[in-house]
């Protein structure tokens, strides 16, 4: 019974799980000086480069999700066939996890005083394999090619069939999440 409700509860307790947030810059950089912006070919890689992932589909999201959240910040995209002032880049990478679980039952109870009364306790340990997704956004000074800003977003990713409109809601959410950290103060 007791390994009936556990499994329910750790998905759930992985489905809870916040997005971790990180970011890094060069602090040497005037990020007031970046106001258009264009892509870095190919504008979104994937690893692993899994066909289940990898879409055409994933890919209009993610770039409409993105030019949304620059667009909103006051950066513009550069013309076609210009440059902008930094380039950009999506990495989605998924990563293959476990996790061990132990429980144990029976034993001894008591207390020092009066002594201890039961039989012996037994574990059972349990794996889990689940996945972990990071999205991260690059940019790309155009003028020497050097990364000036990387924000990502790291979860657990709960299993089960996403709607096409799930897929958009989540990617928009995620990419507004990096990009929030956008321009570093």
């Amino acid at each position: 019974m007791r390994t009936r409700l556990l499994l329910p509860l750790l998905l759930l307790l992985a489905a809870c799980q916040s997005v971790h947030l990180e970011r890094d810059f060069d602090p040497e950089r005037d990020f007031g000086a970046y106001r258009t912006w264009s892509w870095q070919e190919p504008a979104l890689q994937y690893r692993p480069a899994d066909p289940r992932l990898r879409s055409d589909l994933t890919e209009q999201r993610m770039r409409a999700a993105v030019a949304d959240q620059l667009d909103q910040r006051g950066l513009r995209q550069a013309r076609p066939g210009k440059t902008g002032d930094f380039r950009v880049q999506v990495w989605l990478i998924v990563d293959q996890r476990q996790s061990q679980v132990t429980s144990y039952s029976g034993g001894y109870w008591g207390n020092p005083w009066y002594g201890y009364w039961g039989g012996p306790g037994y574990g059972e340990t349990r794996t889990y394999d689940y996945q972990v997704g990071t999205l991260q956004i690059d940019f790309y000074d155009a003028r020497d090619d050097k990364l000036v800003w990387r924000g990502s977003a790291q979860q657990t990713l709960r299993s089960g069939p996403y709607s096409p409109a799930e897929r958009t809601r989540m990617i928009r959410e995620t990419v507004a999440k990096v990009l929030s950290q956008y321009p570093p103060h």
